[in-house]
């Protein structure tokens, strides 16, 4: 027997994009069914007219006023009133509303990547078509991940709750909404943990190697025994250098900088090693390297390049430092702080997952940022890394034995970027350091730092919402590489 998942299901019915198609799809047909059903009784897309908005609204009226009783004039409230608020309309095949849902930032005032869906109704004479109040769940739940939501959250009348755990949702707790018993559902939404999973098979496959040497356990550099040198080394992903080679050649430079400055360390020299097809894409590498190696004042001593091979490219940085800041030396009950570069914009190709604050600063400012860590000396340092902030301070919490907690309203962030999105990308320059409370912050030129969180007993980060909400993201270790 051949069968679809429901994720392809919703594809082809045009649930999950929440677009409505202009033809129908008759699934059993494409699947070579000898009875096929009728076309589809509905579609589902943005009411982004009035009209549709109109037909909602009294499609809420006549349900939750006048049948059920819920509330007594009218179910508007603010967030009816704000612009961010998305609705989500079915519509028959005549264009007739037949059921909606409202979804948008739970609190009035800045997005924190807090969202509540609500108001989910469906015509009274459309209650027994199949599948209209589910795929309206579904297609807020599609919407919401897509805008960057981290934490997506409903009250539920009592009696659906059974509909929203078999669509996949969480029990939280009871509540009550005008006095009538409800539920509050969380959908879960794991792009913190995804971000983060990508380091998980560290610990077992580096067991026995003295990475770092004690006390540097997991650092993003490591001592050179018997001096001050610390060095680092980073690989590029392939299928970028192969995408966009000058990009890759100054991101080698980047995230190795980044890696010495966040242990304190002044970066001295580069190593290269690139492998390219031909002179010419190598050339291309090559200037990308070139342009970033003089921008932060950090000459390139050597290397190996080889050609008629995949594109690939590594480099290893020697810094210099007496004292090491450790990744590992936080304690419970300091205080965490983010330090970021907020200016620029998305990499062309790379929006959502790469922040490029630095390619349009100049070297002064670069090379400020650079050696903040070094000059404040916090008790514990890491610079954000591919697993994002919450994985990077999962790794800073599980160096120092201890867990972490993420204060979301006071994360500094840039406004073109949405929550998800900067909890999970690669943002250019960010330091995250942990130190005792009222520790002056890092003076790093054009970044903006703000203290967002604390360390604490236990294990894993949490995220702390406005409404005093404490939500997990990462429930362990992030490397298993263990304490520092």
């Amino acid at each position: 027997m051949t069968m679809l998942t429901e994720s392809v299901c919703d594809a082809l019915l045009g649930v999950e994009g929440w677009h409505a198609e202009p033809w129908p799809v008759d699934v059993p047909a494409l699947l070579g069914s000898e009875s096929p059903r009728p076309p589809r009784p509905f579609t589902i897309g943005r009411a982004d007219d009035r009209g549709a908005v109109f037909a909602y609204r009294m499609l809420r009226r006549r349900v939750f006023v006048e049948d059920q009783g819920l509330f007594g004039d009218s179910d508007l409230d603010f967030h009816d009133d704000d612009p961010r608020t998305v609705v989500l309309v079915a519509r028959d095949p005549a264009g007739s509303v037949i059921g909606g849902v409202r979804l948008g930032p739970a609190a009035d005032g800045p997005d924190t990547g807090w969202w509540r869906g609500g108001r989910l109704v469906v015509a009274p004479g459309q209650r027994g078509a199949p599948g209209v109040g589910p795929a309206l769940v579904r297609a807020a739940c599609a919407h919401a991940e897509e805008a960057g939501v981290v934490r997506f959250d409903a009250d539920v009348q009592a009696r659906h709750e059974s509909l929203f755990v078999r669509l996949g949702w969480r029990r939280v707790r009871p509540v009550a909404v005008q006095s009538v018993p409800h539920v509050l559902m969380r959908w879960p939404i794991g792009r913190v943990a995804a971000a983060a999973a990508g380091k998980a098979a560290l610990g077992p496959l580096l067991r026995g190697l003295d990475l770092g040497g004690r006390g540097f356990v997991g650092d993003d550099g490591a001592p050179v025994p018997g001096g001050d040198l610390v060095a680092a080394c980073d690989a590029i992903l392939p299928s970028m250098v192969e995408r966009d080679p000058d990009w890759a050649g100054w991101c080698a430079v980047l995230v190795n900088v980044n890696d010495l400055a966040a242990m304190g360390a002044a970066p001295v020299g580069l190593l290269d090693a690139l492998g390219a097809r031909d002179a010419s894409f190598a050339a291309r590498v090559l200037a990308g390297l070139h342009r970033a190696s003089d921008a932060y004042g950090v000459p390139v001593l050597g290397g190996h390049t080889q050609f008629g091979v995949p594109a690939a490219l590594s480099v290893t940085a020697l810094g210099r430092t007496a004292h090491p800041v450790p990744g590992g030396g936080g304690r419970p009950g300091q205080r965490v702080r983010l330090t970021a570069d907020l200016g620029g914009r998305w990499r062309p190709g790379y929006t959502g997952r790469q922040w490029d604050s630095t390619s349009m600063r100049t070297p002064a400012e670069l090379r400020t940022m650079i050696g903040a860590v070094g000059t404040a000396r916090p008790a514990a340092a890491k610079d954000v890394s591919m697993a994002g902030i919450a994985g990077t301070l999962g790794m800073l919490a599980e160096a120092s034995s201890c867990g972490a907690v993420l204060d979301m309203s006071r994360l500094p962030r840039p406004q073109g970027a949405t929550m998800g999105d900067w909890l999970t990308c690669f943002p250019g320059f960010a330091m995250l350091t942990a130190d005792v409370p009222d520790a002056p912050g890092l003076s790093a030129g054009p970044a903006t730092g703000a203290e967002c969180g604390e360390l604490t007993t236990g294990r894993g980060v949490r995220l702390r919402w406005p409404d005093g909400e404490l939500t997990e993201a990462l429930s362990g270790p992030v490397t298993g590489m263990g304490p520092a």
